[in-house]
C-alpha cells in the first residue's frame, strides 16, 4: 500500500462533490438491538470507490448511520443498532455527499 505524503487542500483531494437531499424510509420497523436497516438511494454519477458522508433529519437514538457507493449511481445507507433498545426512525429527511476523489492524489 502506499502512503502519499502530501499538503493538500480539500479541492486537491476531492475532483468532484455529488450532493443529494431527498426523503429517506428505512422500512417503519423498530431496528431491534444488534441489527440493521438499510435502504438503498439513486445517486446519479456515483461510482464504486467514490467516498459517502450521509446526515439524517432526526435523532438517531445513538444508533451509527452509515452510507456507501454499492453499485453506480446507488449509495447504500445503513442504520446499524448498536444500543440495547429498538430504534424506529421511519421516514426522514437525508442528504448525501459523495466525494469523488482526484486520482492525482491517490492514484499517483
Amino acid at each position: 500500500m502506499a502512503t502519499v505524503n502530501k499538503r493538500a487542500q480539500f479541492q486537491d483531494v476531492v475532483a468532484n462533490v455529488l450532493c443529494y437531499k431527498g426523503t429517506l424510509n428505512l422500512g417503519n420497523a423498530a431496528v431491534g438491538s444488534g441489527t440493521f436497516a438499510s435502504a438503498d438511494v439513486t445517486v446519479t454519477g456515483a461510482a464504486l470507490g467514490d467516498m459517502v458522508l450521509v446526515s439524517l433529519g432526526v435523532d438517531t437514538v445513538d444508533a451509527v448511520v452509515a452510507g456507501a457507493v454499492t453499485a453506480a449511481n446507488t449509495v447504500t445507507v445503513t442504520l446499524l443498532n448498536n444500543t440495547a433498545g429498538a430504534v424506529d426512525l421511519a421516514s426522514t429527511d437525508v442528504r448525501i455527499l459523495v466525494l469523488q476523489p482526484s486520482t492525482d492524489l491517490f492514484y499517483a
